[in-house]
Order: C-alpha cells, then structure tokens, then sequence
C-alpha cells in the first residue's frame, strides 16, 4: 500500500507541475519575445544578467570618469609647474643675455679706454722728444 501512495500524484500536486511547466513555458516564451522575469517576478525588457553587467559598467564608467578627471588635475598641475619653470628658465636666458652683453661693452670700452692711453702715451712721448731737443739746443 506504501507503494501505492507513492506513485499515487494528488490533484493538487498535478495542478501545480502544470502550473509550473505553465510558467516555465510562459518564461520561455515572454524570452524569446525579448521580456523576463526579475528576482521580484516583475516583467523586464533586459536580462536580468544583462541589467546586472550594464550596472557593473556603469559603476566601472563612474570609476573610470573620476579617475580620468584626477588624472586631468594633476595633468593640469604638472602643465602649470612646466610653464612655470619655462617662464623662469626664460627670465634666467634673459639675464644671461644681459650680462653677456654687459661684458662685450665692457670689453670694449677697455679697448677704448687703452686706445686713448696708448694715444695719451704717444702724445707723452713726442712732447718728450720735443722737450729733449729744445734742451739739447739750449745747451
């Protein structure tokens, strides 16, 4: 009699298989039409796989926008130092420029300035001369 009871399937328990490969074949058929079911057996356009990747992308979009936008700040940071250091260099090539410049005047002017001692000492020298014969004359 045990035997018989187990092979023995209540109508309920008959209803609900067939509901069940009901809804089985319902899933299968609002699937292929491109719906599903969530977790909370309400009806999606999306897999719920799909959703579930499409938020993990989001998430890694969002990750992947702050660190592009840190990466943007210390770019900015870096761009800022580089001028800034192009700015100093410039003013540094200024000054040397300027010294350079400062030592071929100088360089000149004491041409110039051994020019005339030269010409002062020349001029010395034949006012010599002229005093050595006027004395040479005179005695």
């Amino acid at each position: 009699m045990t035997l018989l009871l187990a092979a023995t399937v209540t109508p309920l328990e008959q209803i609900c298989r067939e509901a069940g490969r009901e809804t089985a074949m319902a899933k299968d058929i609002l699937g292929e039409a491109g719906l599903h079911f969530d977790e909370l057996n309400k009806l999606r356009v999306l897999d719920p796989e799909v959703t579930q990747q499409t938020i993990e992308l989001k998430e890694e979009c969002k990750d992947f926008v702050d660190k592009i936008g840190q990466f943007q700040k210390i770019v900015g940071g870096l761009i800022e130092l580089v001028d800034q250091l192009a700015k100093e260099a410039e003013n540094e090539k200024m000054k040397a420029i300027g010294a350079r410049n400062l030592l071929k005047s100088i360089a000149k002017q004491r041409e110039a300035q051994q020019q005339q001692l030269q010409a002062l000492i020349a001029e010395k020298k034949m006012q010599l001369e002229r005093n050595s014969v006027s004395l040479v004359i005179l005695i």
